[in-house]
């Protein structure tokens, strides 16, 4: 018994035998480490005792071997598999010695079995999945971003191609224009700048899109907050207009530079400003203060919106 001990705690997967009715006849080192159990306190328990959440009866119902991952939170979050084989005794004839032929030999009748059978307990193998499980997660959701990007750089170039072509006709719209009187050519180049202003900005939310799935390293240089801020809230300014939002901006003069990446600033600005329009609605008021800490400066977005 002890160099079976010393054998079985030697090895990294966890080793536990119960009996019939799942109570620990004996577990190794490891599954006392895999469980955070003692294994005085465990032996002779019954084991969905003694680990939290295990269902025992799915474990052991099939009479036959069976795999089966299980999640547990305690002592540590891990990914266990476990490996469950029944225990069965056959019942066997007793054996019965015979005469030869020989009177100084005898040779026994070996025990025949009756084919009936008993199962006695299971023996459990556990293996720590966890980082192999984790890898494959990982992998899973890289594969998945991939073909997000895929998708959004393949809807980003169908939009973009129409949107080069409103903007080339536009240019030849706006030649088209000076050849006319001066009170037609006014109201014609309202039109267009207004037209070409919201190309511009369809043309810059797919930008912003494509650099929102295609994370990038920052680069830092110097720059204004409240700069960017302003940037970003003419940015929205149309659909501020026709929502009836009221942006109430106060911004800090004296605010230093600082080593920003302007572009995932602003984008982060964006963020916000659309989480607020859409909180609002419309008819409502949104308020950008900028501050100055000891060590920080502070950009705040307050707006009438619910949640």
């Amino acid at each position: 018994k002890g160099f079976l001990e010393t054998v079985f705690n030697a090895i990294h997967e966890g080793i536990i035998v119960t009996d019939s009715m799942g109570r620990v006849s004996y577990l190794n080192e490891a599954a006392c480490k895999l469980f955070g159990l003692e294994a005085a306190g465990a032996i002779g328990k019954r084991l969905d005792e003694r680990i939290g959440g295990l269902d025992w009866g799915s474990l052991t119902q099939s009479g036959g071997p069976v795999s089966h991952d299980v999640e547990i939170f305690y002592p540590q979050n891990r990914f266990i598999n476990f490996y469950v084989v029944p225990l069965v005794m056959e019942e066997r004839e007793p054996t019965v010695a015979t005469p030869t032929r020989e009177p100084e030999r005898e040779t026994g009748r070996r025990p025949v079995a009756t084919g009936s059978a008993e199962e006695v307990g299971h023996v459990m193998i556990l293996r720590d999945i966890t980082e192999s499980r984790r890898t494959a997660q990982q992998t899973i959701e890289s594969e998945r971003l991939n073909a997000l990007r895929l998708l959004a750089a393949g809807v980003a170039h169908e939009i973009g191609n129409p949107l080069n072509s409103l903007h080339i006709h536009l240019q030849l719209m706006q030649r088209s224009v000076q050849k006319l009187q001066d009170g037609e050519r006014a109201e014609l180049e309202q039109s267009i700048d207004v037209a070409r202003s919201e190309v511009n900005r369809l043309d810059s939310i797919v930008t912003q899109f494509l650099k929102a799935i295609r994370p990038s390293r920052p680069q830092l240089r110097p720059e204004s907050v409240n700069i960017i801020v302003e940037e970003a809230v003419r940015f929205f300014a149309p659909e501020l207009q026709d929502r009836e939002i009221v942006v109430e901006q106060e911004l800090r003069s004296d605010l230093p530079l600082l080593q920003l990446d302007r572009d995932q600033m602003k984008q982060a600005f964006y963020n916000v400003i659309k989480n607020s329009v859409e909180a609002m609605h419309s008819h409502g008021t949104l308020r950008i203060r900028t501050d100055l800490a000891d060590t920080h400066v502070i950009v705040r977005f307050v707006d009438t919106g619910g949640g």
